[in-house]
């Protein structure tokens, strides 16, 4: 008996050690320093291997039997080395980040009590041999004069057309509001495997964030910034106290039946649904706030009469949006639905503001759940959604935006090329008809002058006109002309310049 004793003793002082050895080692926070410093908080004593790779530049750090829970952070979008950085689980224990590098580097690695510290210092390019350099100056030279050749003749030809330069691109930044559902007290919908829809969604719309500022002439608003409670009729105060150009609700799906999987896109149904499923989804959603929040949607409802061109002009600009999103995000994987549905959904309640709702995977299915928890998941998600936004605005920007302007600047460039290319292949010996000049939209007075191009036109308003009368006038319809020029009702003043689309 004193022997079996003595052998459970051993066993009780051995358990402890198993456990040590068995637990995984938690990573703690990841820092970036303007003197291209990464530094790893680490819990203890971690193995680890650190280098750096070519083609293309990036920092990889492999830590043995470790985990990181949170989403790793991100460096500023400035800095001068480092860009996005990502993490995975490999080698079923181990953990792998990765640090994409903006430039060819070399590290040093050092522990330093608790942290490790890498140190990178940027290589210089390579420079050239001095005879490569010398044969591409030459033929840079003798390019360039084959361009001046064809510019003198091109010159001789034809009158010059008289455009307005843009030096550079001015105007307001489109704002797009981006809304991580649930968050705090709301968890959302959770998975088998005990995954939170509020964690997964704020991680998303972080990495749309940053998709987001990096893009000229775009600027996002988060709606929550952490994990902490919304009511849906707050989320919409903040978008629009903002003046946002477009409201983003990203979530995660869920429902009974744990097959159910692939994303969808919806938009703001104000009575019914496209679908029973549409309609069950926008009552679980709502349902948040309980009574008090329906309530208060159905006066802003009635008072601002729903039917009115400000919400037409939001709801057909949130049909395209949507539409464009949806065929982004199928590249990601399977869709739920292949047609953006409509449902009731609060939070896209801003009469004002074009609204989608994103469901990005369905949580209740483990194998979504499991995708839904990864970096890259996320990214790729987050960048789908970005590249349907931006394909909108690239066709329907604000008048009064930087990107409009961009957009106008480079349709103006194609044509001139095209018009350049065009004439240069015409025949020396056939005479040229005379061309006109066409004049900028600042250089008209009493008449309305269209500035021509192979994309768009362009129509000053001239006194006694009206929106319906310029429709008409360009056979497109009042919809494709609102839209082209993001306005949210009919009005127009004298001198207004309007794009006219090509197609309606």
């Amino acid at each position: 008996m004193q022997q079996i004793y003595r052998i459970f003793w051993i066993w009780g002082m051995l358990l402890p050690s198993f456990s040590v050895f068995a637990a995984q080692a938690e990573l703690g926070s990841v820092s970036y320093s303007a003197s291209n410093q990464v530094v790893f908080n680490l819990p203890g004593a971690v193995r680890h291997k650190a280098f750096v790779l070519k083609s293309p530049s990036r920092l990889v750090v492999d830590f043995i039997d470790a985990k990181i829970s949170q989403s790793i952070a991100q460096p500023p979008a400035d800095h001068p080395l480092f860009g996005f950085a990502r993490s995975a689980a490999r080698n079923t224990g181990d953990l792998r980040v990765v640090v994409e590098l903006k430039s060819d580097a070399d590290a040093k690695v050092a522990v330093i009590g608790k942290s490790l510290q890498i140190d990178l210092a940027a290589k210089a390019a390579q420079q050239e041999p001095l005879a490569a350099k010398s044969e591409k100056i030459v033929a840079a030279v003798a390019a360039l004069e084959k361009t001046n050749a064809a510019v003198k003749k091109q010159e001789a030809a034809v009158k010059p057309v008289a455009v307005k330069t843009v030096t550079k691109a001015k105007g307001r930044n489109i704002v797009v509001a981006i809304d991580a559902g649930h968050g705090g007290k709301d968890v959302g919908a959770q998975g088998a495997n005990g995954t939170q829809e509020k964690d997964v969604v704020f991680a998303i719309a972080k990495n749309l964030e940053g998709l987001v500022n990096s893009q000229p002439g775009m600027k996002a608003v988060m709606i929550r910034d952490g994990d902490y409670f919304v009511k849906l009729n707050e989320r919409r105060r903040i978008a629009r106290t903002a003046k946002a150009d477009l409201f983003v609700s990203i979530h995660a799906d869920a429902f009974s039946d744990s097959q159910a999987h692939g994303a969808s896109v919806y938009t703001l149904a104000n009575k019914g649904a496209s679908s029973a499923g549409a309609g069950w989804l926008a009552d679980s959603e709502n349902a948040v706030d309980g009574a008090a929040g329906a309530g208060e949607d159905r006066d802003e409802t009635l008072a601002s009469v729903l039917m009115d061109l400000s919400s037409k002009a939001a709801k057909e600009a949130s049909q395209n949006i949507g539409n464009k999103v949806l065929r982004s995000v199928k590249s990601v994987g399977h869709l739920h639905r292949s047609a953006v549905q409509k449902a009731g959904f609060v939070v896209l309640k801003s009469p004002e503001i074009p609204s989608i709702l994103v469901e990005t995977a369905f949580i209740s299915n483990p194998e979504e759940e499991r995708r839904l928890k990864t970096h890259a998941y996320q990214h790729k998600m987050a960048s789908a959604v970005f590249s349907g936004i931006v394909g909108h605005f690239k066709q329907y920007a604000p008048a009064d935006t930087m990107m409009a302007q961009l957009n106008r600047s480079t349709k103006s460039k194609a044509v001139q090329l095209a018009a350049l290319d065009k004439d240069d292949s015409m025949p020396a010996a056939k005479p040229k008809t005379e061309q006109k000049p066409v004049l900028a939209a600042r250089e008209v007075d009493a008449n309305p002058t269209q500035v021509a191009s192979n994309t768009a036109n362009q129509h000053v308003i001239n006194r006694g006109e009206t929106l319906s009368g310029i429709a008409q006038q360009y056979g497109i319809s009042m919809r494709a002309l609102r839209l082209a020029n993001a306005m949210n009702d009919g009005n127009v003043r004298i001198g207004q310049v309007l794009q006219i689309p090509r197609d309606s």
